[in-house]
């Protein structure tokens, strides 16, 4: 998806407001998208990921809340992969705010309802790429900050042995239902740029899955004996530097299939 699209820093709704992190790479796609939301007139913002270690991208995230009129009041991580997370207790030591998300603060409960400064958020579990992934929606803008559920070009990897294929289906389905009710039109990823069709987005995610898991029942009734086998046949024309990526998730799609009863 949006495989052309330039992206980089800047703001992006009334709301919301990227922060590119400069390491991008062939899991971070253009780099990690740190989110600063802020309530218009607000001097309180919301950051999610903060990203990895980097004490001047930490910097420039913290320049942007300022140049924003604002302060960090609340930092939350959409899961504990450390180009998301690795810089949370750095920022949190930063800006003296409260983290919460991949075992930080307070678990969050499914449907959680934040109030920031006047800006409102609503807090999904959405497990499936790991298994403490959760997505943030931002209802005055209609958006979706999705973490790695939904990537900003090509698919998202279901990060087996933590992620689980069965539950991140369950997620498209979550999601799915927020775009049809119109609740959702746009995503905000962790990686790569923003996705202003958003019920168009999910879609493709959910047919994707299907023909992979088909890709994979065919490779498997040729004789592919393991996920590197499966890998070989159904990935070859993906460049191998993304090999490994492929094979976390061609184990967790063989894992469904046996729970399925499904594998030949």
């Amino acid at each position: 998806m949006s495989s052309d699209v330039p992206w980089g820093s800047g703001p992006v709704t009334v709301r919301a407001t990227c922060v590119l992190e400069p390491n991008a790479g062939p899991m971070t796609l253009d780099g990690t998208n740190t989110w600063v939301l802020l309530e218009p007139g607000s001097d309180r913002a919301v950051v999610v990921d903060p990203g990895e270690l980097d004490e001047e991208h930490l910097r420039r995230v913290l320049a942007t809340v300022d140049g924003l009129g604002a302060r960090v009041a609340l930092t939350l991580l959409t899961h504990g992969h450390l180009d998301h997370a690795e810089s949370a207790g750095r920022f949190g030591e930063l800006t003296g705010a409260p983290v919460r998300g991949a075992g930080h603060g307070d678990a969050f409960a499914d449907g959680e309802h934040l109030v920031v400064g006047g800006l409102e958020l609503e807090v999904l579990l959405t497990p499936g790429h790991t298994r403490d992934s959760i997505s943030v929606v931002l209802p005055a803008d209609r958006a979706m900050l999705t973490g790695d559920s939904v990537l900003g070009r090509g698919t998202s990897v279901v990060a087996w042995p933590d992620g689980e294929l069965a539950a991140y289906l369950r997620t498209l389905e979550l999601i799915e239902r927020r775009t049809a009710t119109g609740e959702v039109a746009t995503f905000l990823p962790g990686h790569g740029p923003v996705l202003p069709e958003a019920a168009d987005v999910v879609q493709h995610y959910r047919e994707h899955r299907a023909e992979r898991l088909e890709q994979v029942r065919a490779a498997v009734a040729a004789g592919a004996v393991d996920a590197r086998a499966v890998v070989e046949q159904v990935y070859a024309a993906v460049p191998r530097e993304v090999w490994p990526a492929a094979e976390m998730s061609v184990q967790a799609q063989l894992d469904y299939l046996a729970a399925q009863g499904d594998r030949p």
